[in-house]
């Protein structure tokens, strides 16, 4: 995969993330101000029937698969990143990417690797 192809994928992933993290957020909050969930204490007992109420249920859940789908880019990326610093003759590269992506850093590795890499 080409740096230029992983750069894209990574920062599309980013876009997909936000954006539906930011829908899911939106919608799960126009929800309980039209008192579309009934509350029991903390709990979600019930859902409120009608269009409203379904519609922000399903834009909610839209919008949590776009950032599970920018997710999933994201993790394509890095694993594009590192199978592209194999390639290197230096592979401090190749181990700096691995490294920081085992330990859940892999955002901060790829963000080097798009600026730097």
């Amino acid at each position: 995969m080409f740096k230029a192809t992983v750069t894209r994928l990574f920062l599309g992933s980013l876009i997909a993330f936000g954006a539906g993290a930011v829908i899911a957020v939106f919608a799960i909050a126009l929800a309980m101000a039209n008192d579309v969930f009934v509350m029991d204490g903390n709990n979600i007992a019930a859902i409120q029937g009608g269009a409203l109420g379904w519609g922000l249920v399903a834009l909610a859940i839209l919008g949590g698969l776009a950032a599970a789908g920018g997710v999933i880019a994201g993790f394509v990326a890095w694993i594009g990143a590192v199978l592209n610093t194999w390639q290197l003759e230096n592979k401090g590269w190749f181990v700096a990417l691995l490294l920081l992506g085992i330990f859940n850093f892999g955002f901060l590795a790829m963000i080097a690797y798009v600026i730097a890499g």
